[in-house]
């Protein structure tokens, strides 16, 4: 395992220097998913909540909120992304809305964290919309996917 990047010789956090780093395409696909009752599910499928089309609320606030990465992680490089795609998959045995996001940019530094920020900001909209009538829903397994770009090239999740 190679040394963590986030900290200098004598242990102070520190934001990575990527200036002498090549600019390359990055891509980062990142996943997660939020449980539900039946009914809630039901509810956001047919539109039928109070509050509005969640999933395009949800999409909007994700793809905003891979924007506001650096603003919300501390040692996160500010990004010019030039593409970030949020998209929702309905798990009816799993009772659950799958999240799965895409961001990319062309720079010196990975776009892990936007994609894993769009998902989370995603599924804590879907909560905080429906939160009314299911405060019991769970967001959980959200993970990186893949990346694509850099010195560390292709990785993809088992």
């Amino acid at each position: 395992m190679s040394e963590l990047t986030h900290f200098d010789d004598q242990g102070r956090a520190i934001m990575v220097d990527v200036g002498a780093k090549a600019e390359t395409r990055r891509v980062a696909v990142a996943a997660g998913v939020i449980r539900m009752q039946a009914q809630t599910l039901e509810r956001i499928r047919a539109g039928d909540t109070k509050k509005g089309d969640v999933l395009g609320v949800a999409r909007l606030a994700g793809i905003m909120g891979s924007k506001r990465t650096a603003d919300l992680i501390p040692l996160c490089h500010p990004l010019a992304l030039t593409r970030v795609g949020v998209e929702f998959d309905i798990d009816l045995p799993g009772h659950g809305i799958v999240c799965t996001a895409t961001a990319e940019t062309v720079g010196r530094t990975g776009v892990e964290m936007e994609a894993l920020t769009a998902v989370s900001v995603a599924l804590l909209t879907i909560y905080d919309m429906c939160k009314a009538v299911d405060r019991g829903m769970v967001i959980e397994n959200i993970r990186l996917l893949e990346k694509l770009g850099g010195k560390s090239g292709h990785w993809k999740s088992a």
